[in-house]
């Protein structure tokens, strides 16, 4: 919402996560933020995961300020600076700031398009179009998510995790993103698919040890319980599970003793349930803007 209130106006608005099922391997020109391949991604419901931004301006203020989580920051910052003098396509401005958060300006799966020119107008984030022209796995996954087909999304989801973790292996000196627990995890995925018989459970992981697992809201009750006996919370499950609610199962013993190996005691601190949503949202309540009319950040009781 806009309002207007002693010369000021403010507008605040919330942006998404978005997890990566292709993948976005690097830079092709460092300063423009252009990518070497085309990347596919799912945005998250903001329900359990945002960020919520105010802007204020004002013919009154006399510089730009910037805060971030509550403290001031440098407003000179290259990145920063990049993003303001961006005009164009939002999905452009994201860019500027960090490559894959133009997949965030759209909901459910998008795709981030590496373009061809020079200056990189044509590399911009866009709701998925069958018509779009993608590489090979590109392709592969957009098919697999038009014809709805769990099982091919999720095996393609997790090579292509394995293949970006594997090329970071291969670097010199090696980068490790993956853990033991990251890797306990991968294992528990196979072997619950493997007793199931198909693909029921896929992994993903970015540049970090956290991973994503995607699956039908059929399977998410069992998995969680599968999930809790591998990795028994030290607290006994209080604010163990975050975000959606999950309907309760009872796995079969066969599962779980095919499946639960070894447990790791508070290896995991939680699970955090939710599903894929919409893109960036403009917050009507005036109440939510972190900034005052005076263009300052403003007190969590004010």
């Amino acid at each position: 919402m806009a309002e207007d209130h002693a010369f000021t106006t403010r507008v605040t608005c919330t942006a998404p996560v978005n997890i990566a099922v292709v993948k976005y391997w690097g830079k092709r020109d460092e300063q423009l933020i252009l990518p070497i391949n085309s990347s596919l991604s799912v945005t998250l419901h903001q329900d359990q995961l945002k960020t919520i931004t105010t802007a204020a301006i004002s013919r009154d203020f006399t510089e730009d300020r910037l805060w971030l989580n509550g403290k001031e920051e440098d407003i000179g910052h290259p990145r920063l600076q990049s993003c303001l003098r961006e005009k164009g396509d939002l999905s452009e401005v994201a860019r500027m700031g960090s490559g894959s958060a133009c997949r965030s300006m759209f909901g459910g799966f998008v795709q981030w398009v590496m373009g061809e020119d020079a200056d990189g107008k044509d590399s911009i984030a866009q709701q998925h179009r069958a018509q779009a022209v993608v590489p090979e796995r590109m392709a592969q996954m957009i098919r697999h998510i038009q014809q709805r087909d769990f099982e091919a999304f999720g095996e393609l989801t997790m090579k292509e995790s394995n293949q970006f973790h594997a090329t970071c292996l291969d670097t010199f000196p090696p980068i490790f993103y993956l853990n033991d627990i990251s890797k306990q995890v991968v294992a528990l995925v196979h072997r619950f698919n493997a007793h199931c018989g198909k693909t029921k459970v896929a992994y993903t992981f970015d540049a970090g040890p956290n991973a994503v697992l995607f699956m039908l809201e059929e399977t998410v009750g069992e998995f969680v319980e599968v999930v809790k006996r591998s990795f028994p919370p030290k607290n006994n499950g209080d604010q163990f599970l975050k975000g959606l609610l999950v309907e309760a199962a009872t796995p079969s013993e066969e599962l779980l003793s095919a499946v639960v190996r070894d447990p790791s005691p508070g290896a995991i601190r939680y699970l955090l349930l939710t599903k894929p949503g919409p893109g960036p949202t403009l917050v009507e309540n005036a109440d939510s803007h972190l900034l005052g009319a005076d263009g300052l950040l403003r007190s969590k009781s004010s």
